[in-house]
């Protein structure tokens, strides 16, 4: 019987330079792939390849401080609508991207595919996530910054947690 594995390691690799992205392999058939956000900086995710399935894996976000069944419920409700990969948690309760493709069905396209639902449910809903689970941390945040003249820029997405969406609280400089 022919090993499954066979072949499926050159299929990553060239479906991984085809998207341009930004990827090393710190041991033969895992990999670690850097996908660029747009809330948050980037999402970093381990494609693994084992004896019957390609395993995927990405952190999201650490355990939320506070509203931890509001996070859950979120995420929950979440996975009925992804594709290949669901929330799952770390015995720490971070939160992650988890999932296995088997190998027989690794192929450039689901590659393509399962790396952009992955960046698609890191990404986009990233503050969501830390508005749910970090609300008090982002105020505190806002007003040590505040308090001490620096730059509030990467708080803007959280204006009306911190109440900067009035007119002329706090500074902004880049």
């Amino acid at each position: 019987m022919a090993d499954p594995r066979q072949g499926i390691e050159q299929v990553i690799e060239e479906a991984l330079d085809t998207l341009g992205a930004e990827w090393e392999s710190p041991d033969p058939g895992h990999y670690v792939v850097k996908l660029p956000g747009t809330r948050k900086l980037s999402t970093t995710c381990s494609l693994v390849v084992g004896r019957h399935a390609l395993s995927v894996n990405a952190f999201v976000v650490r355990r939320p401080d506070e509203n931890h069944e509001a996070v859950m419920r979120w995420l929950l409700e979440r996975n009925t609508r992804l594709y290949g990969v669901a929330y799952a948690m770390d015995r720490l309760g971070d939160i992650y991207l988890a999932g296995r493709l088997p190998l027989a069905s690794v192929t450039a396209e689901e590659i393509d595919r399962l790396l952009g639902t992955v960046l698609e449910n890191a990404d986009g809903p990233f503050n969501t996530l830390l508005e749910l689970g970090f609300a008090t941390a982002i105020r505190r945040e806002y007003a040590w910054r505040t308090s001490r003249g620096e730059s509030t820029r990467n708080l803007d997405a959280f204006a009306h947690l911190t109440g900067a969406d009035r007119a002329g609280t706090g500074p902004r400089q880049a």
